[in-house]
């Protein structure tokens, strides 16, 4: 099994998503990993899905930046991209948000979209 680490167009990291999955890393074990995927679900057809997990399948692709180690597998990759990982903090909470240009709508909370 090798990680393959993929380049910017495929799906970026803006800098504060990789500082929060960094420090959030920092609390996990040393082979924690932050992993995104696309499931089916969510009132607008797909949604996105963020877990610590510690193996990569054989089929995951790895990006990094500084410090943060994020694995999305190859089926999530389809639908994910040109998207940037983003995290952002706003007077009502802080959290991941992914800017698709794949979704052609998006549910309110933007946990969700239909391409």
């Amino acid at each position: 099994m090798s990680d393959l680490v993929i380049d910017a167009p495929q799906v970026t990291l803006s800098d504060s998503a990789a500082q929060r999955i960094a420090f959030l890393l920092s609390r996990e074990t040393a082979e924690a990993k932050l992993r995104v995927a696309v499931n089916g679900g969510g009132c607008s057809g797909f949604q996105y899905v963020f877990d610590f997990d510690t193996k990569a399948a054989d089929d995951d692709f790895v990006i990094e930046k500084g410090g943060a180690r994020v694995l999305i597998d190859s089926a999530s990759l389809e639908l994910l991209k040109g998207s940037e990982i983003d995290y952002v903090t706003e007077m009502v909470g802080s959290s991941f948000q992914i800017k698709n240009p794949n979704a052609s709508t998006s549910c309110g909370c933007g946990n969700s979209f239909s391409v």
